[in-house]
């Protein structure tokens, strides 16, 4: 019984494999193992799991399971031809030139055998001619770099060979096996930076990968020497010690990715115990006077990507847990550190906001209450700890840590702000008469007034102060802080016209402030990004907005400072949010009428639309932000670097994009400016609803444009997947219908295109949408059916039995709609023309296809009735009993008063084609000309 049954599951691997199923035919051909003891069987069952594996790509697999096919008959040539691929696939060339040198002996009249020896008598050849040569190479590059009488030009030119060359992996080994390492921690104590750079970049390159070379690197170069090379000022230095130990970090915990094989697979390394020594100088770096600004930076960086759980379904977050207990608290030094007193470590601009992302990492990677609950304890014992009646500059601190945390986990920051005097201390630190107490007290009021019930506090104890302060100061850095706290208590009150927390016109004079230091180019970049972060705030008022896009100057400021600040996310984030608030793309929340009057009823706040809110007015200042040029800067600003670029900043670009192409006679302008291609990026990567943003702009663009002008060369066939991800019963009609249009202009464009809609698995979906009960949605998706049958691979699953394809499209023949009537027609003319076969299944899917095609062939609208006349055509051609039954039927009436008709210019088609249908009968016999 187990035989029959191996043998039975044997056949049906090997109906898999020519169905091209490969995994259901290796798990197949393993239960067929497990039930066999025939050693002819299982040298057949192994053989064909080793073909499973090269179709796969598992060589590893298939290289063990055709040795066991050899093991039990030596001379069974597919086994042996199999490994020998296998094999070459991974890299043993040596070992596959046997195999099929034996092969070739077998059958010397094989001229695969032949060509496959030759092949791989060349690759070895090459392989130690380049062995050889790498050899030599790396001995003289390190001669020369050692050499101190070296010129300058040959010493860079062998320090980026020696760089080049560690990032292969023959090069990486040879300078391994080299005494490499030691020879490069002579360049190293040099001391001359460009050497220690070089040499730095090679170790980087040598780890990349790796796991066993760089447990070795960092036990040679040792933990403290490397995190004092990343504390230098330099920083191209600094970067290139850091990547050294993302390099060293990857391997060592399997974030690299890679195949490992032989040696390295077989060597296991316990490397929790390097990895934690790592992250214990990463954390006493953070404190450290010696380490410079950029050193600190780097240090954050790496923290910031290794510590915290990339994925969150991942249940181990003991990294985290051991930075919290071990190193929280030197984090928060860093979040309070106040660059005027004299106390603060080396800082660059953006050391503090690292420190809060860190922190704002480490909290949502919490798994549990009782984790937060110790996360705020440290947090509250360590602020509390700093409050002294006899030490201002210690409060001051403590209020830079509140606000650094704000800026973090804002759930966290908003529970410290209540803490008993944290509030207090805020309010009487901007009555201080030490600008420095000032500066920090009005950002830590910026950051705390994001909460209305907080913004009504400070509104209520501190804005007589915070006017004070920007009367009397002359420092322009807390002047314009001061304005922005202003800005943003201002606006608490959000898009609500009837939450104004300031009285009419305020508002107004603020924003009229932000947009003149804005335009002043004399004043430095960083104070005037407090102006556009006021901005941010103030246009959620729809009077701010709508002066604010009739300054045109202002405008152009706010795009070029995008443009020239690409490195720094505070004024990403805040362009970006200001073009949300001018285009209204911020969520809306439906307001319903019934709770609007339950809540008057009950005498509730019911928020308000402002008039300048209404479509008319967003419309006009969508016209111009476009003649502005908002559509460059945004393009500008999308190519910012990943870390600078944060997922939120995208979906927020993605909005104003979205609300850029509403119009359909602006999206000519937005491709013409770069539009198209800065929103690709967006559709892939970012927030969830970000990248949907992103694809329904594309979407919209795709519609109306000409795919190869909005979408030059290959980028055109990226636009494919965004769209196919709206065609999704969670997204809306809209969504739907416009991914439609876009997928129809795209189909129509070549064969390439078709084919990759085909492989993103869209017809499944497009194929729902026809049976849609929304006219358009249905009569877009069979427009977009109209292209794609034009595809093979999409005809063959017209052809394919057990589906009702054919029958729907024959059906939407038959709809009253003329535009889903004319697409379904297109279709099946299309099909019939290209397969007789399903000139014949027409007829068997529904018995009212030949009333249906009469309908067709007499339709008022000549598009659809030249269809359907050489849908008639195509019937008539394809088989002589089916010609037969349709001339015994109505349709030949039908052919000759069409086909007798005077041909004009609109009917001429119609006519010739009915004409070619009646002599196509002629020559079957059936009917004779009348002389």
């Amino acid at each position: 019984m187990a035989e029959a049954e191996a043998a039975q599951l044997k056949e049906e691997g090997n109906r898999h494999f020519q169905l091209q199923d490969y995994k259901a035919a290796t798990k197949s051909y393993s239960q067929a193992l497990k039930l066999t003891k025939d050693k002819a069987l299982l040298a057949t069952l192994y053989r064909n799991r080793a073909a499973c594996g090269l179709k796969t790509e598992s060589y590893v697999q298939a290289a063990s399971d055709a040795s066991r096919a050899i093991d039990i008959n030596s001379s069974d040539i597919k086994a042996l031809y199999r490994r020998c691929q296998a094999l070459e696939h991974l890299g043993k060339l040596d070992q596959a030139f046997k195999d099929v040198q034996r092969c070739a002996t077998l059958e010397p009249r094989n001229q695969n055998f032949q060509e496959t020896l030759r092949r791989l008598n060349t690759s070895i050849q090459e392989k130690l001619r380049v062995q050889f040569s790498t050899d030599s190479r790396v001995q003289k590059m390190f001669e020369i770099l050692l050499d101190e009488n070296s010129e300058a030009d040959k010493l860079e030119k062998a320090a980026n060979n020696l760089i080049v060359l560690g990032r292969e992996e023959a090069g990486a080994e040879m300078i391994f096996q080299n005494n490499g390492v030691a020879l490069l921690l002579q360049l190293v104590d040099t001391k001359r930076p460009e050497l220690v750079l070089a040499a730095v970049r090679t170790l980087a390159a040598m780890c990349s990968g790796h796991c066993a070379r760089a447990t070795v690197v960092l036990h040679a170069v040792r933990i403290d020497r490397i995190c004092s090379l990343m504390a230098v000022e330099n920083e191209e230095m600094s970067l290139a010690v850091c990547n050294l130990l993302q390099a060293i970090i990857d391997s060592l915990s399997g974030e690299d990715k890679r195949e490992h094989r032989g040696k390295e697979e077989a060597l296991v390394l316990d490397t929790k115990k390097d990895l934690k020594q790592i992250t214990n100088h990463l954390l006493d770096m953070l404190v450290s006077k010696k380490v410079s600004g950029q050193g600190r930076d780097q240090a954050l960086n790496l923290l910031n990507k290794n510590v915290p759980r990339k994925d969150l379904a991942i249940h181990d977050n003991s990294r985290t847990i051991y930075v919290v207990d071990n190193g929280l608290r030197k984090i928060l030094k860093v979040v309070g550190q106040v660059p005027d007193l004299p106390s603060c470590l080396p800082l660059t601009d953006n050391t503090r906001m690292l420190a809060s992302i860190l922190i704002n990492k480490l909290y949502d990677d919490l798994r549990c209450d009782p984790e937060r609950d110790h996360f705020r304890k440290i947090c509250e014992e360590y602020i509390t700890g700093k409050f002294d009646p006899q030490d201002m500059d210690k409060n001051v601190i403590a209020i830079q840590t509140v606000s650094g945390i704000l800026q973090g986990p804002f759930d966290l920051g908003n529970q410290l702000l209540g803490l008993k005097g944290v509030m207090e201390m805020m309010v009487a630190l901007c009555g201080s008469e030490r600008e420095v107490d000032q500066l920090v007290a009005v950002e830590a009021l910026i950051h705390a007034s994001t909460k209305l019930s907080r913004a009504t506090f400070i509104i209520t104890n501190g804005v007589s102060l915070l006017k004070e302060i920007y009367k009397t100061t002359k420092n322009e850095k807390i002047k314009i802080r001061t304005l922005v706290g202003l800005c943003k208590l201002g606006s608490a009150g959000g898009t609500d016209y009837g939450l104004r927390q300031f009285a009419e016109g305020s508002t107004e004079k603020l924003a009229k402030q932000c947009r003149k230091w804005l335009c002043n180019a004399s004043i430095d970049t960083r104070t005037r990004r407090w102006a556009v972060e006021g901005l941010a705030y103030l246009t959620l008022d729809a009077d701010v907005k709508d002066d604010f896009v009739q300054d045109i100057p202002a405008l152009q400021a706010m795009f070029e400072l995008a443009k020239a600040s690409t490195a720094d996310k505070t004024i990403l984030y805040s362009v970006a949010t200001t073009l949300v608030n001018c285009t209204n793309s911020y969520d809306v929340k439906e307001v319903i009428p019934e709770l609007v009057q339950l809540a008057k009823f009950s005498k509730q706040h019911v928020p308000e639309e402002h008039p300048k809110d209404k479509k008319d007015f967003i419309d006009m200042r969508v016209k111009r932000l476009l003649k502005a040029g908002v559509t460059s800067a945004l393009a500008c600003m999308v190519k910012a670097d990943s870390a600078i670029l944060t997922d939120q900043t995208k979906e927020l670009l993605a909005r104003v994009f979205l609300a850029l192409c509403d119009n359909a006679k602006d999206r000519g302008t937005i491709v013409a400016q770069g539009g198209g291609k800065a929103l690709l990026p967006l559709a892939l990567e970012g927030t969830d609803v970000g990248k949907v943003k992103a694809a329904h702009a594309l979407a919209k663009i795709a519609a109306v444009s000409n795919p190869d002008i909005a979408f030059p060369g290959e980028r055109v066939y990226e636009v494919v997947r965004p769209l196919v991800s709206l065609l999704d019963t969670q997204r809306d009609g809209l969504q739907n219908y416009e991914a439609l249009l876009g997928l129809t202009n795209l189909s129509g464009r070549s064969d390439k295109l078709r084919q990759k809609i085909f492989k993103e698995k869209a017809l499944p979906d497009i194929e729902n949408y026809m049976f849609e009960n929304h006219d358009q949605l249905r009569q877009a998706a069979t427009e977009c059916m109209c292209n794609m049958v034009l595809n093979k691979e999409v005809q063959e699953r017209f052809l394919a039995d057990g589906n009702d394809r054919l029958k729907l499209v024959v059906l939407l023949c038959g709809e009253d709609d003329e535009k889903v009537q004319n697409a379904a027609s297109g279709a099946l003319a299309m099909l019939t023309a290209a397969h007789k076969k399903l000139c014949l299944k027409m007829t068997q899917v529904t018995t009212q296809w030949l009333e249906i095609l009469q309908r067709l062939c007499l339709h008022d609208r000549l598009s659809i009735q030249h269809r359907g006349l050489v849908i008639a055509y195509n019937l008539l051609a394809a088989d002589a009993e089916l010609a037969k039954k349709l001339v015994e039927s109505e349709l030949l009436e039908i052919l000759t008063v069409v086909g007798k008709q005077e041909p004009d210019e609109k009917k001429a088609e119609v006519v010739q084609t009915a004409r070619e249908c009646l002599i196509k009968c002629m020559d079957y016999g059936f009917i004779k000309p009348v002389s």
